[in-house]
């Protein structure tokens, strides 16, 4: 459901103790982008099932975008981000521990960048590595 703005939203029975909204909406506040908010329970729970499978905090480096925003951001046209998908930073995790509690925890669209991990939770699975990170995920 996408919601014009975080602050419109209602945090009335707010089930994710380790996320806000504000980390989750888009970030441009420009072009009559308010902060655009999309809310997925499921989205949430496996999101929080992460947190929990990693035991330590995840920093959001994006989350939903706005069209505007994702065209800034060079994002593609069907970026799943248009709806609801993070970029979590890597920054003090063991990536490989990470990309596992992701499966474990449900998501089926998985990005493998050379500082970030792209979550999502498509009906048909992918995952890819993003060009320059190849190196990064080898064991």
């Amino acid at each position: 459901m996408l919601i014009a703005s975080y602050t419109d939203f209602s945090m009335a029975g707010w089930s994710w103790p380790h996320f806000h909204p504000v980390e989750l909406a888009c970030k441009c506040r420009s072009h009559g982008c308010r902060g655009e908010y999309w809310h997925d329970p499921k989205f949430l729970d496996a999101l929080e099932a992460l947190r929990g499978k990693v035991g330590r905090p995840l920093k959001i480096n994006s989350g939903h975008r706005c069209g505007v925003r994702n065209v800034l951001v060079g994002g593609a046209p069907e970026s799943r981000h248009r709806r609801i998908a993070v970029d979590i930073s890597l920054s003090k995790h063991d990536r490989h521990a990470v990309l596992q509690a992701a499966i474990d925890s449900g998501f089926t669209g998985i990005g493998r960048g050379r500082t970030f991990i792209h979550l999502d939770r498509r009906v048909r699975p992918a995952t890819w590595t993003y060009p320059g990170a190849e190196a990064s995920w080898q064991i």
